[in-house]
């Protein structure tokens, strides 16, 4: 059942003020020593510091909690190359979500851009605003080039989130799914449908988790990607196989996890049958997944079956993920975002699903238990205690690896300091949202 009207959503975006986020100042500026302070003559003081000791940003500015979203709005999920203006409002929301669950704030910078390149070297020159930055809705294999190229010349943080975020999640959702039904991940025979940003990054997320690429069989809108293929690029020539085992139907035969970041009612209920006895199966496309979950529960019950939807179990939402990665990796003054980190905090995530389940998460689903097993592989992304579980384990990694410039010496009253944050930002925000509608 839909939640809303097409008329609902645009008066969320309209009314009482436009878009959906503002920029507010944190210090007074009502008096003459206020306005010193905070501009001319006072600001020089704190550059000065600046200058002699660029660290020293992170104290007297708000770089260390802001993330640059960049985007060129060439793969918008669902709406496709809409441009960098259509994208906004998608560039806006992540903001929010940055806001609401880890009290990060954005910009968001939305490019007209020619060329890869261009966007790279804007993004580079940006490095002395941002702590982090979070590339989003760039299409495919381009977003590939991109990232690597920043994350080699940035000093900062930089994360794709429709590739990382989604591996990080299903990632976690499929470690659960082996406890269930007690496959080993190495002995799974995977079939993944979507070559793009998502899925050549939950392929080879899964590599890194213990899937055998012997294993693996990616198909893209031409079929199965095998070596020898014409016009295969170098990001699917490294997840291609060794020859053409055929169509989707026949390599799907035994399959124990089928992955679809494609489109609706690409999996058939007879693909399912043909599955392993307990199939894992994660339909992501949006808004219509390759299966339904009532057509996949009926093609076989005991199949472990997730989406990105809310209204079905198992929702694979990147907002799991995002926030809280960013929120550990400015908090520990991370240079990346490392493959440690990833593997960090898809196992915190699993490792979430396993414990009793709060009732505020309970009664904002309408539901009265939830607990693991077949149709609870990773925890509801409103389950608040998300933050405490990922952060502290991604900060951990990043401290364990050797990419973070700052520690943190006592983990459990870091997970105190982060509640205790993140409410106090609700707290904040709350009223001066209601004043909006006085």
């Amino acid at each position: 059942m839909a939640l809303f009207t097409k008329e609902e959503a645009l008066a969320y975006h309209k009314v009482p003020r436009k878009g959906k986020v503002e920029v507010v100042p944190v210090k007074p500026c009502v008096t003459q020593k206020d306005l010193s302070l905070a501009y001319s003559p006072g600001v020089a003081e704190a550059c000065r510091e600046i200058d002699a000791d660029p660290a020293t940003a992170a104290d007297y500015t708000g770089r260390s909690n802001l993330v640059g979203v960049v985007t060129d709005g060439t793969a918008v999920l669902g709406l496709g190359n809409i441009g960098p203006l259509a994208a906004k409002p998608v560039m806006e929301g992540k903001g929010v979500l940055f806001k609401t669950f880890a009290d990060i704030d954005v910009f968001d910078i939305n490019l007209e851009v020619q060329s890869p390149d261009q966007l790279i070297e804007i993004v580079k020159a940006m490095e002395p605003t941002f702590g982090g930055i979070n590339l989003e809705d760039i299409k495919a294999p381009e977003c590939f080039y991109i990232e690597e190229k920043l994350k080699k010349e940035m000093n900062i943080p930089v994360f794709h989130d429709d590739q990382h975020g989604t591996a990080v999640i299903s990632g976690a959702a499929l470690m659960n799914s082996c406890e269930i039904t007690g496959n080993r991940m190495e002995d799974l025979k995977v079939v993944v449908v979507g070559a793009g940003a998502a899925g050549t990054a939950c392929a080879k997320f899964y590599l890194q988790l213990g899937v055998q690429k012997k294993n693996l069989f990616m198909f893209d809108s031409r079929g199965l990607i095998y070596k020898g293929r014409e016009g295969l690029n170098k990001y699917k020539e490294e997840l291609a196989q060794d020859k053409n085992y055929g169509s989707l139907e026949e390599v799907i035969k035994g399959a124990d996890m089928f992955l679809g970041l494609s489109t609706k009612g690409l999996l058939s209920q007879d693909m399912v049958r043909s599955m392993a006895p307990v199939p894992v199966i994660f339909a992501m496309a949006n808004p219509d997944p390759e299966i339904t979950y009532p057509e996949a529960k009926e093609a076989n019950p005991k199949c472990i079956m997730g989406t990105g939807r809310s209204d079905f179990p198992n929702q694979v939402n990147n907002v799991s993920g995002f926030p809280y990665i960013f929120r550990g990796a400015l908090d520990v003054g991370a240079t990346e975002i490392n493959e440690e980190m990833k593997v960090a905090a898809a196992q915190a995530l699993a490792a979430l699903a396993k414990e009793p389940v709060q009732k505020e998460t309970l009664d904002a689903y309408g539901v009265t238990e939830l607990s693991f097993g077949t149709d609870y592989v990773i925890p509801k992304p409103l389950d608040s205690r998300v933050l405490e579980w990922v952060v502290p384990a991604v900060a951990q990694a990043a401290m364990d690896t050797g990419v973070a410039t700052q520690t943190i010496p006592d983990m459990d009253a870091y997970r105190r300091q982060l509640r205790d944050r993140v409410k106090r930002s609700h707290e904040r925000i709350a009223p001066f949202v209601e004043s909006y509608e006085h």
